[in-house]
């Protein structure tokens, strides 16, 4: 019996402590679940609260729009004169003087740089004496063949007049032989005589033929020697008058690299000349978008005094550092004050794109690329990343393929460093 009341009072004395433990774990339980409740909530709220706050001063917004998008390429250049005579030396010499400076105006017969040269002196001297020497060789040989063509004329008119006696005689021996007053052998004697003379007269004729002929020849051959010698007596002249070096047309003296005492050789760059008022411009395109540049599309100049129309001409066909040299052809007058290497600005017009989506080109945009762009919500205070696929692109635009519809308003700028954040908070 006491055995029976330790084990009834061992069990009881287990019971009480489970008993009073139950609802404890239940309050603890109930406990915790608010606590991750009243965390949560503190976690979102902090969350919505953390995005990064960018000032709307700082960004540039811009709304996509359905239309004509205009794709132009813009290149930095100069103004160049449309047409410029280069002189080159035409023989050596020393630069004696130098009569103007580069930026006069020139008239054709201005002298630009004199040259002395004493040999060229000299070669004109022998080419004169030379050809001095061949004209009174010609007077020689053209009398020469004059005294000879008498002769033979007279040789022959000789002949003539002696066959034609023999031909008298000859008549005269064969009506006496027809009343048998002369005899067989004097008439043979005759007929002879008539016969040699006639032949005679026939080889004096085709003598005085030849004798003609080949001086003709011979005065042709003589006479083109003439002519000859007196080309390169020309030629000497010009040399010795070159080194009178002239502008040869009116315009401005835009570049004399000489130096007085200075030796220049055949060839050699004297100077340069442009013709006022007519200049062209020069724009330097990078070589990623010349590609999409055309004969004839329509260009605008910007001279820094006022913006000028006109039309490509002319595409450089290699590139050089990364440009291409295109030429346009300015439609118009110039603005006031526009000279010959201004620097200039020129926007090309490439092409039309008709019904697509464009917006402002972000600044670190490439053509048929995607980026990530902030689009803002409709109440404007806040703005979310989107992905965004990009099309070809202009100056100041870009079109959109897909990411964005008409209306929507991104940011296009830089958000500094908010940039990579999933939304932003402006204001």
């Amino acid at each position: 019996m006491n055995t029976v009341k330790a084990a009834t009072s061992s069990r009881g004395s287990m019971d009480v402590p489970r008993i009073g433990r139950r609802p404890t774990s239940r309050y603890l339980v109930g406990a915790g679940v608010v606590g991750g409740l009243i965390v949560v909530t503190v976690a979102l709220a902090s969350r919505s609260g953390s995005d990064p706050v960018v000032e709307r001063a700082s960004l540039v917004i811009d709304s996509v729009r359905r239309g004509t998008m205009v794709r132009e390429v813009l290149a930095a250049g100069t103004l160049v004169p449309e047409r410029v005579r280069i002189i080159a030396a035409v023989t050596a010499g020393r630069v004696e003087q130098l009569p103007v400076t580069p930026g006069s105006a020139v008239a054709p017969a201005t002298v630009l740089v004199e040259l002395s040269n004493p040999d060229v002196e000299l070669e004109r001297l022998e080419s004169e004496r030379n050809l001095n020497a061949t004209q009174a060789a010609l007077v020689e040989q053209e009398g020469l063949a004059q005294t000879q063509r008498l002769l033979q004329e007279g040789s022959l008119a000789s002949l003539r007049t002696q066959a034609a006696e023999a031909k008298r005689q000859l008549k005269i021996f064969e009506f006496l032989d027809s009343s048998r007053m002369v005899a067989r052998n004097e008439l043979a004697a005759a007929r002879e005589k008539a016969t040699e003379l006639e032949t005679r007269e026939d080889l004096e004729r085709r003598r005085l033929g030849v004798l003609i002929s080949t001086g003709e020849r011979q005065l042709t051959l003589q006479r083109g020697q003439v002519s000859r010698l007196q080309a390169i007596s020309r030629f000497q002249s010009d040399r010795v008058a070159s080194m009178r070096v002239r502008a040869g047309e009116t315009g401005v003296l835009q570049e004399l690299p000489l130096q007085l005492g200075q030796w220049v050789n055949p060839g050699m760059l004297l100077a340069r000349i442009a013709e006022p008022g007519r200049l062209k411009a020069v724009l330097r395109v990078p070589e990623t978008q010349a590609r999409d540049v055309a004969i004839s599309q329509t260009a605008a100049i910007d001279t820094r005094n006022g913006i000028i129309r006109g039309r490509v001409v002319r595409i450089a066909p290699a590139s050089q550092s990364g440009t291409v040299e295109v030429e346009v052809m300015l439609e118009g007058e110039l603005p006031r004050g526009a000279r010959a290497e201004q620097a200039i600005d020129g926007t090309i017009e490439v092409e039309r794109l008709r019904d697509v989506l464009y917006v402002g080109r972000p600044a670190t945009s490439q053509a048929e690329s995607a980026i990530e762009l902030y689009r803002l919500a409709s109440d404007g205070k806040t703005a979310e990343r989107v992905r965004v696929q990009l099309g070809p692109v202009s100056v100041n635009t870009i079109q959109v393929r897909r990411g964005l519809n008409a209306g929507d308003k991104v940011i296009v700028s830089d958000i500094g460093a908010a940039e990579g954040a999933n939304r932003v908070r402006i204001r």
